[in-house]
């Protein structure tokens, strides 16, 4: 095959995965787009012209945003407040521990803390399903089930990812730049939180980036553990969107999905740089 062979046969292969991936990018926005159409919907024409544009009597304009957020008895702000502050302190939560729980299995390297190391990574294949009833109990039991408390129950599940990426960031940090500020009078607290802490910053946005997107959008484990008649997240919010016997407005529940993904999605595309980094960063050294 001679050189104008090959760049041919390059640029077949480039253009062949260009619309593979073009097709699987359609397959993901899809149902993105469906919810965007649908939220300008009236609720009869969401069903039948499910993919149509909204014009003319199919045009909603804003009355379904504020429908949802007016409907029932539940303020929907009360759910977005609720969501915040979960969503905050489960990734402030699972930041600091988890880093500092790293920082101790990477440099200890004693066999406990290889066996707590892959108790971690091997609770990420875990499914949720087998736990969620022992642990909805268990939270009740020891009183997790407000807003303040249910971060902790976050931070259980959310360590496994956590630990398994800031461990291969600090095996990738020079174990001098910790003996020198050993040498200069610093104990272990002050040397992590003074030296090792801010340089642990491409993976802690990493994590939170991750941990956010999966916190925010979380649905299961609130509505197992929280009092939905205090508390309601965003998703358990929508999901009692229903109005006599049983019956949902889509046109309503498609509004406040929309309200609900735009902020992470804004937030993901900010700052998706930081998970490449990130990632990258933790796989120096495995």
């Amino acid at each position: 095959m001679n050189k104008q062979e090959s760049i041919a046969a390059e640029r077949r292969r480039k253009t062949t995965l260009s619309v593979v991936l073009g097709v699987i990018c359609i397959i993901y926005v899809l149902p993105v787009l469906s919810v965007v159409i649908n939220s300008f919907k009236v609720n009869t024409f969401v069903k039948t012209d499910t993919f149509a544009i909204p014009t003319g009597e199919m045009w909603a304009g804003f009355a379904n945003f504020i429908k949802g957020m007016t409907f029932g008895n539940y303020p929907f702000w009360n759910s977005v407040k609720y969501s915040v502050i979960i969503t905050v302190l489960s990734t402030a939560l699972i930041i600091l521990f988890t880093s500092m729980a790293a920082w101790y299995i990477a440099r200890v390297n004693s066999f406990l803390c290889k066996v707590i190391y892959y108790l971690c990574v091997f609770s990420m294949v875990v499914p949720f399903q087998m736990v969620m009833f022992t642990l909805s109990k268990t939270a009740d039991s020891l009183h997790l089930n407000t807003p303040w408390t249910i971060p902790i129950v976050y931070l259980g599940f959310g360590a496994g990812l956590a630990i398994f990426m800031f461990v291969g960031f600090v095996k990738s940090i020079p174990l001098e730049i910790e003996e020198a500020a050993s040498i200069d009078g610093c104990g272990p607290v002050r040397t992590y939180f003074s030296v090792v802490f801010p340089m642990l910053k491409p993976t802690m946005i990493s994590v939170g980036i991750l941990e956010i997107m999966w916190v925010w959008n979380d649905y299961l484990l609130p509505y197992l553990v929280l009092d939905i008649n205090k508390y309601r997240t965003i998703p358990i919010h929508i999901q009692y969107l229903k109005g006599s016997y049983g019956t949902v407005d889509l046109g309503a529940t498609m509004a406040l999905i929309l309200l609900s993904i735009i902020p992470v999605i804004i937030f993901y595309l900010a700052c998706q740089k930081y998970i490449i980094k990130g990632v990258a960063a933790g796989a120096v050294k495995g």
